[in-house]
């Protein structure tokens, strides 16, 4: 791989389909008014996948710092029996780093600058790297798998292999 720049692109729906789904209202394959029409309803925007196994949904929220400039990235992350979803609780932006589920080819990782109202839900297996906060500390509401089996899976970049994000 040796000293690789990833040049991020902005996160849309179209572009980010190979590796789970964009969260934001624009996506929602329904709109409903409910509440006594006091409420919009953005209707199933993300397809979760939570249940493989004994697996059981959680909601978290992760807070995250920001890493030094230029982010170097050294891990990369799957996990095989869940979707794992994000959701921003900061109006900021932040990165958003994948590869396709499979074996782990980095020549196949894309990075994603996700605006303040976009989430994103990984498909199954799909490598990503973990949330990474740009500008200051922000938090994240999640969505994934709690169960006894593991459903984690990580590489690592190391020696002369180094991957940058060029932002």
């Amino acid at each position: 791989m040796k000293n690789r720049i990833l040049t991020p692109e902005p996160l849309t729906a179209a572009a980010f389909k190979p590796f789970g789904d964009v969260l934001e209202t624009g996506t929602a394959q329904e709109l409903r008014n409910i509440n006594y029409g006091n409420t919009e309803r953005f209707h199933s925007i993300a397809s979760l996948d939570l249940l493989q196994g004994s697996g059981a949904p959680l909601v978290s929220i992760f807070r995250s710092k920001p890493l030094a400039r230029p982010i170097a990235l050294k891990v990369m992350e799957r996990h095989p029996l869940s979707s794992q979803a994000f959701y921003p609780l900061d109006n900021h932006p932040y990165m958003v780093v994948v590869s396709p589920a499979g074996d782990f080819d980095a020549s196949k990782m894309r990075a994603f600058l996700a605006g303040p109202k976009q989430g994103v839900n990984y498909a199954r297996g799909t490598w990503h790297h973990y949330s990474l906060a740009l500008d200051k500390i922000c938090d994240f509401m999640v969505i994934d798998r709690g169960g006894p089996e593991k459903n984690l899976d990580e590489v690592y970049f190391e020696g002369d292999d180094i991957m940058t994000i060029n932002y």
